[in-house]
């Protein structure tokens, strides 16, 4: 076993001998990942501890803000004041909690604001009550999370399996802040192989931005693909937004405890607060809330709406889901030399809405600019909270030469294994092999049973107002002249490749004789309805066959009751 599964295991243990009984399995990680945090900082501070308390105590009296000078001193991101530390606290007993509510102040402002969002504070009492804070922090403080013991790279890895591990066992909420290693590890190969040539070049950077980053694991996650199968040396810089205070916590604190820079992880809506305003960037992936309302935030959006520079002025979808509005915020922040998006979505965002209505719209602004790639189809039963059918949206602002114009479909609902153990909803997983797979048929660009591309406009319609007459026979005899009523107005799609008054000539007229168009009433729509263009026709089965099946069920059936009489 590796040194960083040998520390995930120790602290995965220390939650169950400490907090079995106590909290519910699901609260475990609420605890246990800022207690991993504190001590991994712990150790990182131990060589400057006593050197920093010094200087705390020489500059407080002299400055308002001695922190400039004491990082510049001890040449880190951060500090803490206080004389305590884990192992110092467990020196006393009896003051536990007062000291560990020192300990706590103690940080530096950028340490303190992740503290603050883990909402530790709610815990706290529970766990002293319960004389449980001190062993929790004797458990701690026993274990060397030293930047000599295990590196940031590992220590990603510790964090990470933790994150996984919680998130299992908490399978009523962990679709909301945590996706499936599989899953992700799918998007960041789709959306960075499409410029593989360009990131192996030397002396690349890049920047990698997640609007709703949750844990983080897709920025993570999305560097780590990159350095493997692209190039190892590449200089990537991560940003992301958060909603969730807790979550909004783990992120930084990973970003912190890694050596990424921690104040790229920005706190908020980024619909109606966006924290990376006239920020651009040249990958973005995100796995945006499904089914969410941006009631709360609908007033501010419709502001934006109007304007002409606003991030939604394509359209703005039904108030119920906001999908659609996640994916117009990170098309406004497309670096203009070339960007590429991967985005998580049920089907809503594919049909959902007629023509003229919002989500038509975005379609229509998306496909029109030829901003849209590649969809892909993933399995159901992929993510611990729910068994739906996901979707892989690939976007971007520069199609290479041989995908102008045109969408590619990928049908990849087969490519999966069973789990041995479901957890939660996800029974299904994606394996490397299948990765691989779809990769080859995203790459080789080619249609088969999986593949289908078309051109642009093969998604677009016309829907035309055909007007149904009713003419009064009496009038016509009485006064010569025809008087001729609107009875009802019905309405047709006429794909773009058709012409629409030869469309009417063929397939209205001959059914319709009284009735004509309305041009006025014209409307352009989009939609892209996955499943009608990978339809299989299956033969019915034949009715000897049927008869057959149904013979040996009424011999099962009289079995059954012929052993029951007896």
């Amino acid at each position: 076993m590796s040194n960083y599964q040998n520390i995930s295991s120790f602290i995965w243990n220390v939650a169950d001998d400490v907090l079995r009984g106590l909290f519910k399995p699901h609260e475990y990680g609420q605890i246990i990942l800022p207690f991993t945090v504190l001590r991994r900082l712990d150790t990182i501070l131990e060589p400057s501890k006593d050197e920093v308390i010094k200087l705390y105590k020489k500059w407080k009296s002299k400055t308002d803000k001695p922190t400039p000078i004491i990082l510049n001193k001890i040449k880190l991101k951060f500090y803490n004041h206080s004389k305590y530390d884990l192992k110092r606290l467990t020196q006393d007993h009896q003051n536990i909690k007062k000291n560990f509510q020192n300990y706590l102040g103690g940080f530096s402002d950028n340490i303190y604001d992740i503290i603050e969002y883990f909402q530790i504070d709610k815990h706290i009492n529970k766990l002293h009550k319960n004389d449980r804070l001190f062993l929790l922090i004797e458990k701690f403080s026993s274990t060397d999370l030293s930047p000599s013991k295990i590196s940031n790279y590992e220590m990603g890895l510790v964090f990470e399996e933790l994150l996984r591990r919680f998130s299992e066992m908490s399978n009523e909420t962990s679709g909301e802040h945590y996706t499936p290693r599989d899953v992700v590890k799918m998007l960041v190969a789709l959306v960075f192989s499409g410029d593989k040539e360009i990131l192996k070049k030397k002396g690349q950077v890049t920047s990698i931005f997640d609007c709703c980053c949750g844990t983080g694991g897709m920025l993570t996650l999305g560097k780590e693909w990159l350095q493997k199968n692209i190039n190892k040396n590449i200089k990537t810089f991560l940003f992301g937004q958060e909603l969730n205070p807790e979550t909004y916590a783990v992120c930084k604190s990973e970003m912190l405890i890694t050596n990424e820079d921690p104040e790229n992880i920005r706190y908020g809506d980024c619909l109606d607060n966006d924290k990376f305003n006239n920020q651009k960037f040249q990958y973005m992936i995100t796995n945006p809330p499904y089914g969410e309302s941006w009631k709360s935030a609908q007033k501010f959006i419709l502001n934006e709406f109007e304007q002409t520079s606003g991030r939604f002025f394509a359209g703005l979808p039904r108030v119920s889901d906001g999908q659609l509005l996640f994916l117009q915020h990170l098309i406004s922040k497309l670096d203009p030399s070339g960007g590429r998006i991967g985005i998580v979505f049920n089907s809503s965002p594919s049909y959902v809405g007629d023509a003229g209505g919002g989500e038509s719209e975005i379609r229509k602004y998306l496909i029109e600019n030829d901003f849209l790639e590649t969809i892909v189809t993933l399995p159901d039963k992929l993510f611990f909270n729910t068994g739906i059918t996901t979707f892989l949206w690939i976007i971007t602002n520069n199609k290479k030469e041989k995908r102008k114009g045109h969408i590619q479909l990928l049908n990849c609902e087969s490519f999966f294994k069973i789990l041995r153990t479901k957890l939660g909803e996800k029974r299904k997983q994606i394996t490397e092999t299948h990765i691989n797979e779809i990769l080859s048929l995203y790459t080789s660009y080619s249609e088969n049973e999986y593949c289908k591309i078309y051109p642009n406009e093969f998604f677009g319609y016309t829907k035309i107002a055909v007007e149904k007459l009713n003419i009064d026979d009496q009038n016509i005899k009485k006064n010569n002249n025809k008087k001729i009523k609107p009875k009802k107005i019905e309405y047709e799609r006429v794909p773009l490749s058709e012409n629409i008054d030869h469309y009417f000539q063929k397939e209205i007229l001959p059914n319709s004789k009284n009735s004509k168009l309305n041009r006025k009433k014209d409307k352009i729509g989009y939609e892209i309805n996955f499943r009608k263009y990978f339809y299989r026709y299956k033969p019915l089965r034949k009715v000897e066959e049927i008869q057959k099946e149904l013979n040996i069920l009424d011999k099962e059936i009289e079995d059954i009751k012929a052993k029951s009489s007896e």
